[in-house]
């Protein structure tokens, strides 16, 4: 009787396994591996790497500032901690039925992209369906204004996670993970102060305008977004292998390790941010920050000296102006937004000569500077000349007397021999 009813358990947990996977001791997990592995239609292995925002941690993204201040886990969600697996045919109407310009395929790659979303990374896609709400109004203006595909905001997902300070193991910084060169090539103005990369409106009409003109080289969205992560001769490149073929499934097997998993996580991530609730993601829940407004300056300024004399969160600062890396507005060199909540912007320009005064002594570089002189230095330029020239003549006299005592000996020994 036991061995019978230990065998109708162990049925009933097989079958309980294959139709959902349990999440709830995602903690005591092994670490997530970068790369995926698929077999193809031949049986034979493939390995795909993640996007490197998939695998990020997920408490970095809760000690950002607006994470801290303004998400909060859900108090009223019952969903339990438990991952649906449905058919592949589900899966296929989904995608089929999401109101995309963008065609939003389905394969076994896709299928791995989702399920890793849905599963070990659904904790970060609670995250960022809360942060959503600060940046997706952002990147749809920046979109629309190029009339371009709406479904494209999802790109930082998998580019930064949605985290504006993101910088990648190769230097890609941002929400829209800009290279410093392509950064530059499209207005984002970087340098030792400023990072215009990291501010989420300035980055998401450059990024906008950089998908814009790929769809003019390649046409096809697909292309796009791969370009877009590995730059256009990749893309190229992979073409011409393919005898010329511009289908992105076509030239797969020709693209980088990480831009084969690319277009599928792109898909995976429209996917999950449309249908978390079908796999029991509850978003976090978000108090939207107070409306903002952007103050011209013509002085540098220290973001420590406004904190100071208005009496603000000097990471509430920080957090409103991520493009300056050193807390330093440039605005002597050419007139710099700070950006403020919108009930501040009046006081601060009420307060600005104070603030400007404010410690003014610690935060200013120094124009002038005098030289002190009035001691002689020991390494005087002529008394270095004068000991240089001096050790070399001591050597050629050193060097001068021992060839005249190596003659003398000569001499010597010449007299000694004819005796």
């Amino acid at each position: 009787m036991n061995k019978k009813l230990l065998l109708i358990l162990s049925m009933l947990l097989t079958v309980s396994t294959t139709w959902a996977q349990v999440y709830e001791n995602d903690d005591n997990e092994t670490p997530d591996e970068d790369e995926i592995t698929v077999i193809d239609g031949e049986g034979n292995e493939e390995v795909i790497e993640f996007p490197e925002a998939m695998t990020y941690d997920l408490d970095s993204l809760l000690n950002l500032y607006m994470a801290k201040t303004y998400l909060d886990e859900a108090d009223d969600c019952n969903m339990k901690n438990i991952n649906p697996v449905y058919t592949k045919e589900e899966y296929v109407d989904r995608l089929y039925r999401m109101p995309t310009i963008m065609e939003m395929n389905y394969n076994d790659v896709v299928q791995k992209f989702i399920d890793r979303y849905s599963g070990r990374l659904r904790h970060s896609i609670s995250y960022m369906l809360g942060a959503s709400n600060f940046y997706m109004p952002i990147f749809e203006e920046a979109l629309e204004a190029y009339q371009l595909p709406l479904e494209l905001k999802y790109l930082p997902i998998i580019e930064s996670a949605l985290n504006p300070k993101a910088v990648s193991r190769v230097g890609a910084t941002g929400l829209w993970q800009f290279m410093l060169a392509t950064g530059k090539q499209y207005g984002l103005q970087v340098n030792s102060l400023v990072d215009e990369r990291r501010d989420p409106v300035k980055s998401s009409y450059a990024a906008a305008r950089y998908l814009s003109d790929l769809y003019k080289i390649f046409g096809d969205w697909n292309l796009v977004i791969a370009a877009y992560n590995c730059g256009p001769a990749n893309i190229n490149k992979a073409i011409h292998r393919a005898n010329g073929d511009k289908d992105y499934w076509q030239i797969y097997p020709y693209l980088p390790k990480e831009t084969r998993g690319y277009v599928p996580a792109f898909i995976a991530a429209n996917y999950i941010m449309t249908y978390y609730s079908q796999h029991n993601i509850c978003p976090m829940t978000t108090r939207l920050p107070a409306q903002t407004d952007t103050i011209l300056v013509n002085r540098n300024i220290h973001l420590e000296q406004v904190a100071e004399v208005m009496g603000m969160n000097i990471d509430l600062l920080r957090s409103l102006n991520p493009m300056y890396r050193r807390d330093v507005v440039p605005g002597a060199t050419e007139l710099s937004p700070i950006r403020l909540p919108q009930s501040e912007v009046g006081r601060f320009i009420d307060l600005q000569d104070s603030i400007c005064n404010h410690r003014a002594a610690d935060f200013a570089k120094r124009v002038e500077v005098e030289v002190k002189d009035d001691v002689p230095t020991y390494y005087h330029k002529s008394k270095r000349y004068s000991k240089r020239r001096s050790a070399r003549y001591s050597k050629r006299r050193a060097t001068a007397s021992k060839r005249r005592s190596s003659a003398t000996k000569r001499r010597s020994s010449a007299r000694k021999r004819r005796r």
